[in-house]
């Protein structure tokens, strides 16, 4: 007997599953703690970006059987546009992968940290965190052995049950509904809010996953007679990890209640729990923070890695040594970064941010591939689906101009 909600649920929702991470619980909370409910439009947006972007990276995978990775190699036919063009987006994936991979570890360690006593040392004045030095060997282990499937299924089901539990005490808190609608459809933001702006959309618009979807959606749709499923598929995904997003920043806005309280930790995060779980809060966010931290700290690694396989065209093989030194780049890099951080909130937001600004040029790729007749034949963008390309991609540069403006004062 067929299960009716199949067709709802699957690449898709992997992608959902890897942006609710700790950058997501920790980028929304810091939001909703700072600015209330005002930067909800930022997720909005993000949302309605991420469903547009990955359902073109879907129509690719689908119609021309190729990864994301590997269509921009073959496409781009120039000697000097292609050896750039592959430099520029691997330079983009694999930096703001090591950047996403330290707040992954990060937020590990925020979890590990609810539970057990930290393991801290001192070497010349620099605090280094060797807990994350432990979560980034469980990691190694994960991916070198490949048997990690059972594992993050495991972690993915605490990372959901974290998820229903935002979302059940936003509604338990009965929050001001004018007010979030105000914060979800009219724009505004502060200079010094621009940056938590594009760290909003950078926890849901994540590039990697545009890689990941292209080669995910092959394997659940073999003909372009399912775009229209794929499509469906992709919308409730995404919107429901949006709407999870966004019940982050509702819950730690009515908790803040306008304070300037700072989040250094995951028990400054459960907080906003406290209404539903009571002293079990605490408890609850670590143990969510540490699996949504180990689970994105081996997807990440590999995301890279996989990018890395088809921009450069290499063999499919995951033991292939030079896939493994991507992977372990990303993961030991990461590590060094966590590792050596001060405050793990702090890399965490800087993750996301990086991921922002990354967005764009991955998203011009991405477009440029998509309007490519020999490739796509009817099935290329249309111009509605370019104009809305051109929105997101406008959208994310102006953000991120203002953003980098805010900090180093261009203009």
């Amino acid at each position: 007997m067929n299960n009716p909600l199949k067709k709802y649920f699957g690449p898709s929702t992997l992608v959902a599953a890897a942006f609710i991470g700790p950058g997501t619980v920790t980028v929304c909370t810091l939001a909703g703690v700072r600015s209330g409910y005002m930067l909800l439009w930022a997720l909005l947006f993000s949302i309605a970006a991420t469903v547009i972007l990955q359902e073109m990276t879907g129509r690719l995978g689908i119609i021309t059987r190729k990864g994301f990775g590997e269509a921009i190699r073959e496409q781009l036919t120039n000697p000097i546009i292609k050896v750039a063009g592959i430099l520029l987006v691997f330079s983009a994936i694999v930096i703001g992968n090591i950047a996403y991979e330290g707040g992954n570890i990060s937020g590990a360690v925020l979890g590990w940290e609810e539970f057990f006593v930290g393991l801290d040392m001192s070497i010349n004045g620099l605090t280094v965190r060797l807990t994350s030095l432990v979560v980034g060997a469980i990691a190694f282990w994960l991916l070198f052995s490949g048997n990690f499937k059972r594992i993050v299924n495991v972690m993915t089901v605490l990372v959901g049950l974290m998820s229903i539990v935002f979302v059940t005490t936003a509604i338990v808190i009965q929050p001001d509904i004018g007010a979030i609608l105000k914060g979800l459809f009219i724009p505004q933001a502060s200079p010094d809010e621009f940056l938590t702006v594009i760290a909003l959309i950078g926890t849901t618009v994540v590039p990697y996953n545009l890689f990941l979807h292209a080669s995910t959606v092959q394997e659940r749709y073999s003909h372009f007679s399912q775009l229209s499923d794929m499509r469906v598929e992709n919308a409730v995904g995404i919107i429901l990890g949006g709407i999870i997003s966004m019940c982050v920043v509702i819950t730690s806005a009515a908790a803040a209640d306008g304070s300037l309280a700072e989040v250094q930790s995951a028990a400054d995060m459960a907080r906003q729990l406290e209404p539903l779980l009571g002293s079990w809060a605490k408890t609850f966010m670590g143990m969510g923070l540490f699996a949504a931290g180990i689970t994105s700290a081996v997807t990440a690694p590999l995301a890279a890695a996989y990018a890395a396989k088809g921009l450069l065209g290499w063999n499919d093989s995951l033991k292939d040594p030079r896939f493994r030194v991507i992977w372990m780049l990303v993961l030991l890099i990461g590590v060094f970064f966590s590792a050596t951080s001060f405050d793990p909130v702090q890399l965490i937001e800087f993750a996301q941010v990086a991921n922002g600004i990354t967005l764009p040029v991955i998203a011009v790729f991405l477009l440029y591939i998509m309007n490519k007749p020999m490739l796509l034949g009817t099935n290329r963008n249309t111009t509605r689906q370019n104009v809305l390309g051109i929105i997101v991609i406008l959208v994310t540069l102006l953000v991120g101009f203002r953003s980098l403006n805010s900090v180093f004062n261009f203009l």
